[in-house]
């Protein structure tokens, strides 16, 4: 239970690690049943925000730890809990993460896995610390059958939760659509995190064919596929459920360092700057998109100060216009550009920087406020063909908290859907 020490490894690039949390407890995921929570409960798993460490804090059970923690087991055994994913779907990887757990981390661990139809909770919902299941809890798990799922994860050694070891990841080769996860520890201890990374999956048979649906959000089966920077939080949390949180529960860059020295608009009042900042979205159907959102909720301004902004055009003409510029972080503007590539083409693409001839313009460039909801109709979208790829372009940097495409879901001959293709980061 030191503190973690202060050298740190950078983590290996792995393609699936910007692929969607499937267990989040923002998403919906939750821990239905675990063998024992005496130090800490088994829901912290699952929590979105990185784990934390306060020295001072204690329970009456112990040393409080932000993660779950069984007591030393002193019968025989192990210890596991079975979680329900918020999403089901395609599992490409997992990260248990030890942080923090430098004497007392689970030593060995293992994942299962399951599809399975809506489940009752085996344990109730309230802070279990200093508690373990009841035998009515644990005849009523065993009905599961779990400690026979098929495995995603081997029975494999976990490092302990320094800065430079905490992250243990997984690679795993999706083969069937995922409902349920046994997460097993050998024989108990400590960890304080475990995302699930991977692609919803959606029954798409089950959706009229004229019912409008926002075909990126993850629920339905979206996945960034490429960026160009996540400093301060990364683009897959663009396509989460419902309205942003907070900042940290969409996409923000860093400051680009290629602004120019004196910032000047055009007559529309749109940043003339060199550079900005991309995501590309794989839909999680192809459609037709009729309306889009584009949210700044969170990255705010001062949203009804409205100030003379003046700059010089070619002609040394002094053009005014008011506008709410006061702004924290927000980008100043953005465009969206879309295509129909197969997944030999995407591989293609991500190799290439996503240099594509067949992007085309579905939005023109919109000037964007702070915090607020920007809507786009029919009528400012310039495709009327459907689409399976997009690509979101902010200028020049900031944030954006959440992305809809509404549309229709339109089959595409040699289009993918709810498929994986290589991911990158450029």
């Amino acid at each position: 239970m030191a503190e973690r020490r202060s050298s740190a490894v950078r983590a290996a690039e792995l393609d699936f690690l910007q692929f969607n949390d499937l267990a989040c407890e923002s998403v919906g995921g939750k821990v239905i049943f675990a063998t024992d929570e005496w130090f800490a409960p088994a829901k912290n798993l699952l929590k979105r925000d990185p784990p934390q460490f306060i020295g001072s804090a204690f329970t009456e059970f112990g040393k409080w730890m932000d993660g779950w923690e069984t007591r030393r087991k002193r019968i025989p055994g192990h210890d596991w809990c079975i979680i329900q994913l918020g999403v089901p779907g395609l599992i490409y990887g997992v990260d248990v993460d030890t942080s923090f757990f430098t004497g007392n981390h689970a030593p060995y661990v293992s994942i299962q896995a399951a599809c399975l139809g809506e489940l009752p909770s085996f344990t109730p919902g309230e802070d279990r610390t200093g508690m373990a299941a009841t035998e009515t809890q644990q005849a009523a798990v065993s009905k599961l059958s779990s400690e026979a799922w098929p495995e995603l994860v081997s029975v494999s050694q976990l490092q302990p939760g320094y800065s430079d070891s905490c992250h243990n990841y997984f690679r795993v080769s999706p083969k069937r659509r995922v409902t349920h996860l046994r997460l097993n520890m050998f024989p108990d201890g400590g960890i304080a995190r475990l995302r699930v990374f991977g692609i919803g999956h959606r029954d798409w048979s089950s959706v009229p064919a004229n019912q409008n649906v926002d075909l990126i959000a993850l629920t339905n089966g979206g996945v960034c596929l490429g960026y160009s920077e996540a400093h301060f939080g990364h683009p897959r949390n663009m396509i989460g459920l419902g309205r942003a949180a907070n900042m940290a529960d969409g996409w923000e860059t860093a400051r680009r360092l290629d602004r120019p020295k004196i910032l000047k608009a055009d007559h529309q009042g749109i940043l003339q700057v060199p550079g900005w900042e991309w995501a590309v979205f794989r839909l999680g159907h192809p459609g037709l998109i009729s309306s889009i959102e584009v949210d700044t909720n969170h990255f705010k301004g001062r949203n009804h100060a409205q100030t003379l902004l003046f700059t010089f055009n070619i002609n040394r003409n002094v053009s005014f216009y008011p506008y709410d510029f006061c702004s924290g972080n927000f980008p100043d503007s953005c465009r969206i550009e879309a295509c129909v590539l197969t997944p030999e083409e995407e591989s293609r693409c991500i190799q290439t920087r996503w240099d594509s001839g067949k992007w085309k313009v579905l939005l023109p460039s919109q000037k964007l406020r702070p915090h607020h909801r920007h809507r786009y109709s029919r009528a400012d979208l310039m495709l009327n063909h459907p689409v399976s790829h997009v690509w979101l372009v902010i200028a020049p940097d900031g944030g954006v908290s959440r992305l809809r495409l509404w549309g229709q879901p339109t089959v595409i001959a040699g289009a993918p859907a709810n498929q994986k293709g290589p991911s990158s980061k450029l």
